[in-house]
């Protein structure tokens, strides 16, 4: 992969990741609620997700899932089911003394948290979609793919891996300031809202549109 190639994934990792959705949704939820140090369990699912949405798109998966309306289905009302499920538990978290928070850590495990963060990206088929639209504008057909694809999936995952971490830290700030009950409850309502949002918004994608969307951009 020529210098200019990387550049352009770099750039177009960083919009990715940028961009608001369901993983940073929950690096924030985590961070407000555990912290930073706690965070990363949440952020290692979430690294997990995406490499298994890179591995799907590169073993060719990727056109299966965007043809096919059973996959897609299953797996969009899934993530829905799934990011409901988060809103519910954040709407029902309880205040939490913030001197006290390691005894709330306990209570969740670092790997039920890595998983968590897992399935937020692995039962996303937009971004599988997503990635299937994109990805091959960067690949050399005449040269290796794997090396292509590892370089790829490590500028992708380092890039995601430091913007998760703002964000997650960003909220852990977050959990110092919410001093009274009042407020934590207000704030995890608010991270509620924000699942049910992104709920509904994968709720309303079509596979129809996506298709429609990743064959533009491929043939273009």
């Amino acid at each position: 992969m020529s210098w200019q190639m990387w550049c352009a994934v770099l750039g177009a990792s960083c919009v990715i990741s940028l961009s608001p959705g369901a993983g940073a949704i929950a690096s924030m939820a985590t961070g407000m609620r555990f912290g930073l140090r706690r965070g990363y369990w949440n952020i290692a699912g979430l690294q997990l997700g995406l490499l298994l949405q890179i591995a799907v798109v590169a073993a060719g998966l990727g056109a299966l899932l965007a043809n096919s309306t059973l996959a897609f289905t299953v797996i969009k009302w899934f993530g829905v089911a799934y990011l409901v499920y988060l809103g519910i538990r954040q709407w029902r978290a309880n205040a939490t003394d913030v001197s006290g928070v390691d005894g709330e850590v306990a209570e969740t495990s670092g790997p039920a948290m890595t998983l968590r963060g897992f399935l937020v990206n692995a039962s996303n088929p937009k971004a599988v979609v997503f990635m299937l639209a994109v990805l091959p504008q960067f690949i050399t057909p005449s040269a290796p793919l794997l090396p292509q694809y590892l370089i790829i999936a490590a500028t992708m995952i380092a890039v995601d891996v430091v913007v998760m971490t703002g964000y997650t830290g960003l909220a852990s700030k977050v959990l110092r300031l919410m001093r009274s009950p009042r407020q934590q409850r207000a704030t995890n309502r608010t991270f509620s809202g924000l699942f049910f949002v992104a709920a509904t918004f994968l709720a309303t994608v079509r596979r129809a549109v996506l298709t429609r969307e990743y064959f533009s951009t491929a043939g273009g």
